[in-house]
């Protein structure tokens, strides 16, 4: 039987995170491990809960969530956070993905939704709402194209490794880059990891902002 995925709820409004809760009480693959009244408590309960999934706000009174991402990857470095808040601000968005956020959801997003988005957080599966991943896309590529510094060769990576991240540049999920290479989901993820490690980055969002600027975004169509 696959492990609850264990989440930690960091939000200053406590009826909002009682919701959240009460969300995932039936759903014995989901377990809710502990609650922060902001960024501050977040970093504490982290610490004691050693949590899969911190699903964090922004804005809270003492600590923001912003404030809190750095501090809760150091003390637990295989924690995923997700930011859930109201704020669309792009700021707030690409200072979070900076930091080290491994998603950014919208408070209106969709109960059922919500609960896919943490499932497919199991598989690598970076979890943004639709459009704040297109604006992420466009500024990335924006980005590529004003940068002066020429792009390199991923030498560090293998053949494989380079298809991998070509689709998930692409937006492909696990399950798709699955199909389209012939190989098992968990042979992506581990590829996935590799890419990861090898390229010092913290998150798949970040393996695609790799993989723009190096122009590795449009995939080629021979197998």
């Amino acid at each position: 039987m696959t492990q609850p995925l264990r989440i930690l709820l960091a939000d200053d409004h406590v009826l909002f995170r009682k919701g959240i809760a009460s969300l995932m009480a039936p759903h014995q693959d989901m377990q809710v491990v502990g609650e922060a009244r902001d960024g501050l408590e977040a970093i504490e309960q982290a610490r004691l809960t050693k949590p899969d999934v911190v699903l964090m706000d922004i804005h809270m009174p003492r600590f923001s969530g912003l404030e809190a991402i750095p501090h809760i990857l150091r003390e637990c470095p295989n924690t995923r956070i997700v930011m859930l808040t109201v704020s669309d601000d792009d700021q707030d968005l690409f200072t979070a993905i900076k930091s080290g956020a491994f998603g950014y959801l919208l408070k209106d997003i969709d109960p059922h939704r919500l609960y896919e988005m943490l499932e497919g957080v199991r598989q690598d599966e970076a979890p943004i709402a639709g459009v704040l991943a297109t604006k992420i896309l466009k500024e990335l590529k924006h980005y590529a194209k004003s940068a002066s510094t020429p792009a390199e060769t991923p030498s560090e990576l293998t053949a494989r490794e380079v298809e991998v991240l070509q689709l998930v540049a692409s937006g492909e999920t696990n399950r798709e880059i699955a199909t389209k290479l012939s190989i098992t989901e968990n042979t992506v993820k581990m590829h996935l990891r590799n890419i990861l490690d090898k390229l010092h980055l913290q998150n798949r969002i970040q393996a695609t902002a790799y993989a723009v600027r190096q122009g590795l975004d449009k995939p080629s169509n021979s197998e």
